[in-house]
C-alpha cells in the first residue's frame, strides 16, 4: 500500500486539473449514517420509501419528521480530515472542482468554496407553490411541514428518487470531468446513477482515476489506483506525501 500511495501521490502532484467526486462514505466518517448501512432504517421506513415525491404527496409530515431527524444528526457532525484535505487541494490547484452527492453541507463547512451539489442541500427549504428557496440551518424545525409566506408547504431542497438532477449543476460537473487530468472518487459506492457515470466519463475522456473507499466497488478493478481505507486517513496522506515541492 505504501508504494501505491507514493505513486498515486505523484500523480496528484503532477495533475493540474483535478476533479473530486465524493459520496456518502466521506460523511459516514463524520458519523452521518448512509442510506445503505444497517442504520439506514428510521421507524421501520427505508430511505427509498421516504425520499420520493409520492411519499411527500401522501404524507409530508412523516417525510419532514425524517428530514428533521437527519438535520439534527448532521448538525452534531463535524467535517473530518478528508473534507479538510480536499480544501487543501482546492487551494493548491486552481483547476480543482469538487462534485458531491452529499446533501449535508460538510464540504462547505470545511471551507470548500463552490462544491457542485448533485443531489441538493438538506438545509435548503423550497416552496412547492411559488418556488421560493431559502436556507434554514435550524437543526430541529418546530413546524412540520414548514409553510411558505404564500401559504404552500415547503419541501427539502434535495433530489428525491425519481427526480432529475439540477441541469446546470450536472452540466458543470460533466464539463469539469471532461477537462480533468485526474478524477478522485472518494467514499462513493459507484452504484448511484447518473453520478457514477462521471467515473466512466472521466476514463473515456483520458483522465486518470484514483478511488478511495473503505470497501471494494464495481469500479475498483477498472481505475488506475484503488486505495482501500477511510478517506480521512488516505486523502491527507495522499496530498501531504512528497510535499517538498508545491502541489
Amino acid at each position: 500500500m505504501a508504494e501505491t500511495i507514493v505513486t498515486a501521490a505523484e500523480l496528484v502532484r503532477q495533475s493540474a486539473r483535478i476533479t473530486a467526486l465524493t459520496g456518502a462514505g466521506i460523511s459516514a466518517e463524520s458519523g452521518i449514517p448512509t442510506f445503505r448501512d444497517n442504520n439506514g432504517l428510521w421507524r421501520n421506513f427505508r430511505a427509498e420509501d421516504l425520499a420520493t415525491p409520492q411519499a411527500f404527496a401522501r404524507d409530508p409530515k412523516i417525510v419532514w419528521e425524517w428530514y428533521n431527524w437527519r438535520r439534527s444528526l448532521i448538525a452534531k457532525a463535524e467535517p473530518n480530515p478528508g473534507h479538510y484535505a480536499l480544501v487543501t487541494l482546492e487551494q493548491a490547484k486552481p483547476g480543482f472542482t469538487l462534485i458531491t452527492q452529499n446533501v449535508d453541507g460538510l464540504h462547505a463547512r470545511a471551507g470548500s468554496r463552490d462544491p457542485l451539489l448533485l443531489h441538493g442541500d438538506i438545509w435548503t427549504l423550497r416552496c412547492t407553490g411559488c418556488g421560493d428557496s431559502k436556507q434554514d440551518h435550524t437543526p430541529d424545525l418546530k413546524t412540520l411541514p414548514p409553510v411558505c409566506r404564500c401559504g404552500a408547504i415547503r419541501r427539502p431542497g434535495v433530489v428525491w428518487f425519481g427526480e432529475g438532477l439540477p441541469q446546470d449543476i450536472w452540466r458543470r460537473a460533466e464539463q469539469a470531468v471532461r477537462g480533468a487530468d485526474l478524477l478522485l472518487v472518494v467514499g462513493t459506492s459507484a452504484q448511484v446513477y447518473p453520478a457514477a457515470g462521471l467515473i466512466h466519463l472521466a476514463q473515456s475522456s483520458g483522465a486518470k482515476v484514483i478511488e478511495i473507499n473503505a470497501a471494494e466497488t464495481p469500479v475498483s478493478g477498472t481505475v488506475d489506483f484503488s486505495l482501500r481505507g477511510p478517506s480521512g486517513r488516505i486523502l491527507p496522506e495522499l496530498i501531504e506525501r512528497d510535499k517538498g515541492d508545491s502541489l
